[in-house]
C-alpha cells in the first residue's frame, strides 16, 4: 500500500504540490468562515504561536533543500 502511494506521489509535479497547498489553505479559510468557534479560536490565539508552528513545520523541508 505504501509502495503504491510512493509511486503515485513521485508522479506529482511542482505545480501539483503547489495547487494542493492552495487547496488546503482555501479549505482552512472555508472552515474558519463557516464555523464561528474556529474563527473565535484563531482570533484568541497569539499570532506568534502560528509563526512558531510554521518554523517547526518548515525546518525539515528547508533543511533538505539547503543541505543538498
Amino acid at each position: 500500500m505504501i509502495k503504491d502511494l510512493n509511486k503515485k506521489v513521485k508522479k506529482l509535479t511542482v505545480c501539483d504540490i503547489g495547487l494542493t497547498k492552495l487547496a488546503v489553505a482555501a479549505f482552512v479559510l472555508f472552515v474558519i468562515t463557516i464555523w464561528p468557534a474556529a474563527m473565535t479560536w484563531v482570533h484568541s490565539v497569539n499570532p506568534w504561536w502560528f509563526f512558531v508552528a510554521f518554523v517547526v513545520f518548515a525546518i525539515k523541508p528547508f533543511s533538505k533543500v539547503l543541505i543538498k
